[in-house]
């Protein structure tokens, strides 16, 4: 679509990625940044359920997630420090206030790799109603998170505390839901959303943010005086600089996103894409320079951290140092370091960038 790399074959991850617990280092930086928070219950804790239900979705269709119940010995307990938590993480300055909100039911996924639990918190005096997760803590995920918070036009809340992370819900349709049946008829509003996907696809690929098929994205949509606006946002960060193979970070590349890019090819010109892309660069770029410390802080604790193996750091070095026709990203060792060069380099700031 818009990137020219030698072979145009949609990508496959074929291997389940371990989970990298977070370290010292990137323990202190989260804890710098108020990303940690000391809670009562844990993910282990909300393991205890004593049955699950399957959950259906609206259309009457099984889904992946199951609706738990836990004993009534912990029910309140575990419903209590839950909407403490819900609490802390949209008004940190003060998250005792919670006396107008309550759990209505937690529910558990089994598939992919972080298993999480979903909290829907609801207000007693209105009846709106909200999510967050719980998941297993992943060093991966937590950088793939804050890199997104800072470079992205988007903000994330999450805390982390030991090897239990928490994250706040992001909202939009689901992108393998909106392709197969949200797809606006009109070719303006298609014309918009292939724009916004090359501008996601500008993101990601900057960032090294992997595993963009269609369900680990979504499509917010927007309604403008006289027209919907859409962003694409991720909500997976598993595959934060994480795998060798350079198209596993270009969205682009992977079937579930066939209808997408062929919208984006019938729509917009070469030199349209070329546009946008520059725009997305710059704006990350503006975003860079004004967060650039944090960044910096953030690239170093990823560098001396180990979140990926051996094999997947060398392959990406080497394919780094063909696309940029840059020969020293043979010489880097570490996903931090390869990270940090890749993307000063895509957004023309690696002869500006401070000093470490």
């Amino acid at each position: 679509m818009v990137r020219q790399i030698p072979s145009q074959s949609m990508v496959k991850i074929r291997e389940r990625k371990p989970q990298f617990p977070i370290g010292e280092e990137l323990a202190e930086y989260l804890k710098r940044y108020q990303r940690t928070e000391a809670v009562d219950v844990v993910y282990d804790d909300l393991l205890r359920f004593t049955e699950s239900i399957p959950r259906e979705t609206a259309d009457g269709k099984e889904s992946y997630w199951e609706i738990v119940v836990y004993s009534p010995s912990e029910t309140n307990e575990l419903h209590r420090e839950l909407t403490r938590i819900y609490a802390y993480l949209k008004t940190p300055d003060d998250p005792t206030y919670t006396d107008h909100l309550f759990i209505e039911r937690v529910e558990f996924c089994r598939f992919g790799n972080s298993k999480p639990f979903r909290i829907k918190v609801v207000n007693r005096y209105n009846d709106n109603h909200d999510y967050y997760y719980v998941k297993n803590t992943d060093a991966s995920r937590a950088y793939g998170l804050e890199l997104e918070h800072i470079l992205s036009p988007n903000r994330i809340n999450f805390l982390v505390h030991g090897t239990t992370l928490i994250e706040e819900h992001i909202t939009g349709i689901p992108g393998d839901t909106f392709l197969a049946e949200r797809m606006p008829p009109d070719q303006r509003s298609r014309t918009r959303l292939a724009k916004e996907f090359v501008k996601f696809n500008e993101r990601c690929f900057a960032k090294l943010l992997g595993d963009m098929r269609s369900y680990n994205y979504v499509i917010v949509l927007t309604q403008d005086f006289d027209m919907e606006q859409y962003r694409v946002r991720a909500i997976d960060f598993d595959q934060q600089s994480f795998e060798g193979e350079l198209k596993i970070y270009l969205a682009q590349f992977y079937k579930e996103n066939a209808s997408a890019v062929d919208t984006v090819w019938r729509l917009l010109p070469p030199k349209t894409i070329r546009q946008y892309q520059k725009e997305e660069r710059s704006l990350m770029a503006r975003r860079l320079d004004a967060s650039w410390m944090r960044v910096d802080l953030l690239l170093g604790c990823m560098s001396h951290d180990n979140i990926s193996t051996p094999d997947r750091v060398e392959r990406l070095a080497n394919e780094l140092a063909r696309y940029h026709h840059d020969p020293a990203f043979e010489t880097l060792d570490n996903m931090g370091d390869l990270t940090r060069r890749h993307m000063l380099t895509v957004l023309d700031r690696l002869e500006s960038a401070p000093d470490r």
